[in-house]
């Protein structure tokens, strides 16, 4: 991007939106994000509703042109009231200077306003900077494992035959450790020092998960996940042979009582797990 563009950030806004001019612009910018077909765009007057039924629609805004948006609305899981973010999405051209982070910090502050204490969201556990973005940047949780949850079918998988394996994410905008993460304030963990329920196999070539370590017991673990998934886009083996290992480490830890509480993020990545019993 030419330095004027990204001076252009800067100034960038982020207003909430009500009308309908605004919501007409959100399936273009779907469709130029995600090139998606039509029939798996989130249509205009399904933003309009839900804008009225109490939706946070926040669009981010350079000079009079809308570069991104979020959109969340009111959810109930197991009793409990959220606002639950279904779409965040940053024009290509723009992707890369926090304009998504900024999105969802004007998410939350809205949620705050309105009286809400969690904001849900599912993710794919394989999308390393998704991770990075959503458990180490704003401290949003999981102990959720969502198997498939949106069909073998669905445009959202990593390739044909790929399951649509999700984290329902849980931010928990009111704790003392949401504010601290927005003032940059992190814990650290000593990846050499924390034992391993998953990490992969040494050797050349593309790198493999090791065998799953489903004996731990540790207050924290670490499970690595592969830090471009995407590169391996269109091949089905080394994106299955991760979601397989990572699946089953996740689904057995989670049932252990633990919980991923940060990311890793570097040449390796790992799944920074918690037991919820432990503060």
């Amino acid at each position: 991007m030419k330095r004027s563009a990204v001076k252009k950030i800067l100034d960038l806004r982020i207003r909430r939106l009500t009308e309908y001019e605004d919501f007409k612009k959100l399936p273009d910018i779907q469709r130029r994000v995600w090139r998606h077909d039509e029939t798996d765009l989130t249509p205009t007057h399904q933003f309009r509703i839900s804008a009225m039924m109490g939706a946070i629609i926040l669009g981010a805004f350079v000079k009079e042109d809308m570069v991104g948006f979020v959109f969340s609305f009111p959810a109930v899981n197991d009793g409990e009231i959220s606002q639950h973010s279904h779409l965040l999405a940053v024009l290509p051209q723009y992707q890369g200077h926090g304009i998504g982070k900024r999105l969802k910090w004007a998410q939350r502050d809205w949620a705050l306003k309105l009286g809400y204490s969690r904001i849900t969201w599912t993710v794919d556990p394989l999308q390393a900077i998704n991770a990075n973005l959503n458990i180490h940047t704003l401290g949003a949780i999981t102990s959720t494992y969502l198997r498939n949850f949106y069909g073998l079918d669905s445009k959202l998988n990593l390739g044909p035959g790929i399951p649509t394996d999700r984290f329902l994410m849980e931010w928990l905008i009111r704790e003392k450790r949401i504010t601290e993460r927005r003032s940059g304030r992190y814990e650290t963990f000593a990846e050499v020092a924390l034992p391993k329920a998953l990490e992969r196999r040494a050797g050349g070539g593309d790198p493999q998960p090791g065998r799953p370590r489903l004996g731990l017991r540790g207050k924290l673990i670490l499970a690595e996940a592969p830090r471009d998934i995407n590169a391996w886009r269109g091949r089905h083996e080394p994106t299955a042979s991760w979601q397989r290992a990572l699946r089953r480490v996740l689904e057995h830890y989670f049932g252990q009582r633990y919980a991923t509480v940060d990311f890793l993020s570097g040449d390796r990545c790992f799944y920074v797990l918690k037991r919820r019993d432990l503060r």
